[in-house]
């Protein structure tokens, strides 16, 4: 996939709305999809966090390794074996696992690196957001964009309710699931008036969510 034509913000995107999503007792944080390290080194103005970066791209890697403890660089699933096991508290997935062929293996893989205390946290698209739910149910049509739910990288989609089964069927146990950069716009209240109010999900771009090992 084909990240060069991005623009600079891509990469330096702080998501300071999942920041509280972290648990207060996570000392040792990984970011897969760090891009220059910039959400990770806001995790570690507190608490002397220790936090390491996953990245793609070997410019926006390099810039990474200024300002986090460890980087490594290329395909997370080919990094795997080199991370640590029973090491992270936390791993973040910040509008990355819907750029993955195959994120539902990563998730099951990517569980042995955590502590028993770690959980996963992930911002990810919905793709029943206003916009793309009035776009293919009265217009039917499927535009990709340059950025947004509708990326032309993202290689999958979901809505909240598929989410939270990749979770449970990777052996994990939701603990919070939630929408989240609620839409301004008074269109979904509009949609919402002609479905009996039943598409509640429709106001939110993406959903964030914390899920902990399965205790087998």
């Amino acid at each position: 996939m084909n990240y060069n034509n991005k623009s600079s913000q891509y990469f330096s995107n702080v998501r300071v709305e999942m920041l509280k999503y972290l648990p207060k007792d996570s000392s040792r944080i990984l970011e897969v999809g760090c891009g220059r390290g910039c959400f990770g080194a806001s995790l570690k103005k507190e608490n002397n966090r220790e936090v390491w970066g996953l990245e793609l791209m070997p410019e926006e890697g390099k810039e990474a390794k200024k300002v986090l403890d460890r980087v490594l660089i290329g395909k997370c699933e080919d990094l795997l074996n080199d991370l640590p096991d029973n090491y992270f508290d936390a791993i973040y997935f910040n509008d990355v696992l819907e750029h993955l062929f195959d994120p539902y293996s990563l998730l099951k893989e990517i569980k042995r690196k955590l502590t028993d205390k770690g959980v996963v946290i992930s911002s990810i698209p919905n793709i029943r957001y206003h916009n793309e739910f009035r776009s293919f149910l009265f217009k039917k049509d499927w535009k990709y964009e340059q950025k947004g739910v509708l990326d032309f990288t993202h290689m999958r989609f979901f809505t909240g309710k598929s989410i939270q089964k990749m979770y449970k069927d990777a052996g994990y146990v939701v603990n919070t699931h939630e929408g989240i950069n609620k839409t301004k716009s008074l269109k979904p209240y509009f949609l919402n008036i002609l479905f009996l109010f039943t598409q509640l999900d429709i106001f939110y771009v993406q959903y964030a969510t914390v899920a902990s090992k399965a205790q087998l």
